[in-house]
């Protein structure tokens, strides 16, 4: 029984699996290849670019796991590896491991979320449906509990500010605040777990929050725009001594 060589690097250095990405990438941007339309058998690709069999193999794995492709047992259109719209939950987990683990600068990852969050808002306060404001009322409701530890009062604080984005009623604006802020869970409970004066930085992360609620339940979106950014530096500076990382 033989087996396909693993792919190895090109002369530039690409490796052979990167050649087939590479393709599929140029395809796709080119509008070659839309949803639904298959990719070359296996077989035939690997000839086409002067890879193996194992490299096309490896490359169409990358992009399952990205959910750019799925691919089917059979014969005629069931079956095939098929090109498909990425679902959201897939790009947003890209994009919170991208953030969480590039070590972006600080003020980077701050300004970019500032900007995205001040948008997220302004539309949450036109597009809010009553469902959206009450899951933010309850999670609100759980952070003002006096019994709250820091951990779940972090986890509330990320999923009120997710559920901002997601009454956005824009998906990409959504996707892409909620994979940045969630991505800081971690660093901003670092953040919390060494503050020395909790009592007094919680009650103003509570009340900044309910305040860009309440303009957001008002339809203000301007000033649910302002509020967001001055609870984002405030926080940030409020639990900076404590640690590196950013919070809010």
């Amino acid at each position: 029984m033989t087996t396909d060589p693993m792919p190895v690097p090109d002369a530039g250095g690409v490796r052979a699996f990167e050649l087939v990405l590479r393709w599929v990438d140029e395809r796709i941007l080119g509008g070659e290849l839309e949803v639904g339309d298959h990719l070359p058998a296996e077989r035939d690709l690997a000839a086409q670019l002067g890879v193996s069999r194992a490299a096309v193999r490896e490359a169409v794995r990358t992009l399952q796991a990205q959910g750019v492709v799925r691919s089917s047992v059979g014969a005629g259109a069931a079956g095939g590896t098929t090109l498909t719209a990425v679902p959201s939950g897939a790009l947003g987990r890209l994009l919170r491991l991208h953030v969480a683990l590039a070590a972006f600068p600080l003020p980077d990852v701050v300004e970019v979320r500032i900007a995205l969050e001040r948008l997220s808002v302004r539309l949450a306060a036109t597009h809010a449906t009553a469902e959206d404001l009450a899951a933010m009322r309850a999670l609100l409701d759980e952070m003002a509990d006096p019994g709250i530890d820091r951990a779940r009062f972090n986890d509330c604080d990320t999923a009120f500010h997710v559920a901002l984005a997601a009454a956005a009623g824009n998906a990409l604006a959504r996707d892409l605040t909620s994979a940045i802020r969630e991505s800081m869970r971690l660093p901003i409970l670092d953040r919390f777990r060494h503050l020395a004066v909790w009592d007094d930085v919680a009650p103003v992360l509570r009340r900044d929050h309910e305040e860009i609620y309440a303009a957001v339940a008002a339809g203000d979106g301007d000033t649910a725009s302002r509020l967001t950014e001055e609870h984002i530096r405030c926080a940030w500076r409020g639990t900076s001594a404590s640690s590196p990382r950013a919070g809010g």
